[in-house]
């Protein structure tokens, strides 16, 4: 029998004892070296070659992964791993660390208990690092450290015992300071922070395959002392002989890690906001393979030969072949034609997948990332919040006119693999405006595209994705319908900026119980009153009905809010989506008789209101913009930061970090296209940067007009600004 078999019937075992599995997902910043480590826990459990462990990167799978050095999509892998005499089934995902992939990172913490946070020693705690620590605290996801690239600080940096131990526990408390501050309002999470001495940190080297903690110290009597002797006389096999990386991490993340019967009871209320007594709720609560099958779908990929792939979390019930399931916000059912596991890069079909697992199903036609899957019509799960949005364009046209239906095609799958990515389809023009994370985000899809289906494509430059919103409070504006028998009275403010964040994150929706809802739009500082009218969340806007008693509004309501909408997607300014707009309807004077206010009246009478209420509110563009970190020899840093400057950044701190200084700022994503071949030229290819989206901020006054008339010609919009917007 192969080995690859006899692991997967392995794994077939372990899958009914929910008591020894471990469901993690490994995260951090882009090259820090997860992707090594995933290949180093493959060899210890028997999956890949050891001597080609860390050269492989078996989990980069796909061509363009293997190209560019670094990790695209998330990954699954199940494999074995025996600790004190028990056998473990571990359910690994391996996520990007670029923050233009961050979707796949939030996506595949809704699918794991535990997440295994890496960290280069040399660089310490880099944004990204906060920026996955935050997407698994918010998802309830446990975390543990392992300090990667310890060899670089014996090799390169020539660091004593002392210097080392130092230098180590800096990250340690960098990490254990995100940790606490993201937790200390959780009620539902003890003390997670990490420490040496109870085994939630470890070290080594990925790339040399050793790996050292408090307690392989323990059992193997190694100390850094010998840690060091040996790295300096180039003994590095004979480490990985004596203190084997994989089996240092696996124990961690068996001793460390809830399994799901420890998890789901804690993780069910943080994602679910069903009924609470139900009997789905005790059935996901107690990972119970006889409920009802409820499966969470976290990721979607495509096998040539099979077709759909949905990825996900088996929280309750045993999924098997041939069951007829509902997709959430789908009509009918999907018939599952199989489900299996993953091996790295390839699926193996297994019978059936219990509760507590992650399993890989085929036949889920109608199912995107996102959606709950389940046997019985239910709540869906609570939609997976991104933290970043798409604030970068590329329009995307077929070459030849015959490869249309296709591109239409491939672009609508595009959306359904990956959430991040908006997709708008213009039949018309033949002309698709794809947005996403970043000029690379973008790169990586179109490339997808053309070297995967064929399609040869031609794309247009990029495009920067703006805002408009609100700066000050408006007076009360009215509307009317085209027939002057409807009017609408409203004025708009700007909303508090922990307003839009709760929004964003996801903890105010319309989805929420109306009680929750107020009191977290009350923690986040609106006035009482204010949160028990609201009518509308759209976006990160908010609509309020302070009307009292007005006859047929009850029955115009669903017209009020399309028109809304409809005024929110296209701002005043220049069509743009706005944001962080407090909207309050005073009054409405309606006529008698609904035929004379249809949608045809009400829509553009809301629509035109929502516009002047913005207009009087000094409504203003806003542009996104980056964190930006570059990291360079002292002898260019002036050329580092004259390269922020020069795009109307501003650089807001320069520190030395070990050799190099470290330059940290601020700027536009517009200004930031081309970044990457200007810094390198300027630095002589020797700077090493990232840069993380930063949200959106008012674009300054002078370039206000400018701007304006270009997007709008860009539109093919009327290049002259309505008459009342006159304060440019």
């Amino acid at each position: 029998m192969g080995r690859r078999k006899k692991i997967v019937e392995q794994c077939e075992r372990l899958m009914d004892e929910p008591e020894n599995i471990r469901n993690i997902a490994i995260a951090a910043h882009v090259d820090h070296g997860k992707t090594t480590l995933t290949d180093n826990l493959l060899a210890g459990a028997g999956m890949i070659s050891d001597e080609t462990a860390g050269e492989q990167l078996a989990m980069d799978t796909e061509e363009d992964e293997q190209e560019r050095g670094i990790t695209i999509d998330a990954a699954n892998v199940s494999m074995t791993h025996e600790y004190e005499g028990t056998n473990h089934l571990v359910n690994l995902i391996d996520t990007p660390g670029h923050v233009d992939f961050g979707g796949d990172v939030t996506r595949a913490m809704r699918a794991v208990d535990g997440a295994l946070v890496v960290v280069d020693a040399v660089e310490g705690a880099m944004p990204q690092t906060e920026t996955v620590v935050r997407q698994a605290l918010r998802e309830g996801v446990k975390p543990t450290l392992f300090i990667n690239k310890v060899d670089r600080l014996i090799s390169e940096l020539q660091e004593g015992p002392q210097e080392m131990q130092e230098r180590l526990l800096d990250v340690i408390n960098d990490v254990n300071e995100l940790i606490r501050g993201m937790t200390e309002d959780r009620d539902d999470i003890d003390d997670w922070t990490v420490s040496v001495e109870d085994g939630t940190v470890a070290f080594g080297s990925a790339l040399y395959k050793w790996g050292v903690s408090m307690p392989s110290m323990q059992r193997t009597g190694i100390d850094f002392g010998d840690i060091i002797e040996l790295e300096r006389n180039d003994k590095r096999q004979e480490l990985h002989d004596r203190t084997p990386l994989a089996d240092v991490v696996l124990d961690m993340v068996a001793e460390h890690f809830p399994n799901p019967v420890e998890a789901q009871p804690r993780r069910i209320p943080t994602v679910w906001r069903g009924d609470a007594d139900s009997d789905l709720a005790h059935d996901m609560r107690d990972v119970n393979p006889d409920g009802e099958v409820v499966l969470m779908v976290t990721d979607i990929g495509v096998d040539p030969h099979a077709g759909e792939i949905a990825a996900g979390r088996v929280f309750s019930g045993t999924l098997e072949k041939g069951q007829d399931l509902h997709v959430s916000g789908t009509a009918g059912t999907n018939r599952v034609q199989s489900v299996g596991i993953y091996m790295g890069g390839e699926r193996e079909e297994v019978d059936r997948v219990p509760a507590g697992n992650i399993a890989a199903v085929t036949g889920l036609k109608d199912a995107i990332a996102g959606s709950t899957v389940s046997s019985v019509e239910m709540t869906p799960f609570e939609s997976i919040e991104h933290i970043s949005e798409p604030v970068i364009t590329k329009s995307i046209e077929a070459k030849n006119m015959d490869d249309l239906p296709k591109l239409i095609e491939t672009l609508q799958q595009v959306a359904k693999e990956d959430p991040t990515i908006q997709i708008e389809i213009n039949e018309d023009t033949g002309e698709h405006l794809v947005s996403g994370q970043g000029e690379l985000h973008l790169e990586v899809i179109t490339q997808r595209i053309e070297r995967n289906q064929g399609i040869p494509v031609i794309t247009g430059e990029p495009i920067v994705v703006y805002r408009e919103a609100p700066t000050q409070e408006s007076r009360e504006v009215e509307g009317r319908s085209p027939n002057n028998h409807n009017r609408f009275y409203i004025t708009v403010e700007p909303l508090g900026q922990d307003i839009v964040d709760a929004i964003q994150l996801g903890e105010v929706s319309m989805e929420m119980p109306e009680q929750e809802r107020r009191e977290a739009l009350q923690e986040a500082g609106m006035d009482k009153d204010t949160s028990q009218e609201v009518e509308d969340i759209h976006k990160t806007n908010i609509f309020i009905d302070d009307t009292k008693g007005i006859q047929h509004l009850n029955e115009t309501m669903e017209l009020v809010l399309e028109g809304l909408q409809d005024a929110l997607d296209n701002g005043p300014l220049a069509n743009e989506p706005v944001q962080g707009a407090l909207f309050r309807l005073h009054d409405a004077r309606l006529h008698e008789d609904a035929i004379h206010r249809g949608p045809a009246q009400v829509i553009p009478a809301v629509r035109d209101a929502v516009h002047r209420a913005l207009i009087d509110a000094q409504v203003r563009l806003l542009e996104p913009i980056q964190d930006v970190r570059i990291d360079v020899p002292s002898e260019h840093m002036g050329a580092a930061s004259g390269e922020i400057q020069g795009r109307r950044g501003r650089v807001d701190d320069m520190y030395q970090e070990g050799d190099l200084m470290v330059v940290e700022g601020i700027a536009p994503v517009e200004e930031m296209i081309g970044f990457s071949s200007d810094i390198r030229s300027a630095t002589e290819g020797r700077a090493s940067w990232n840069t993380e989206n930063a949200g959106f901020r008012v674009l300054s006054d002078n370039l206000q007009p400018e701007k304006i008339t270009e997007i709008r010609e860009r539109k093919g919009m009327k290049t002259e600004l309505p008459e009342s917007i006159d304060y440019f």
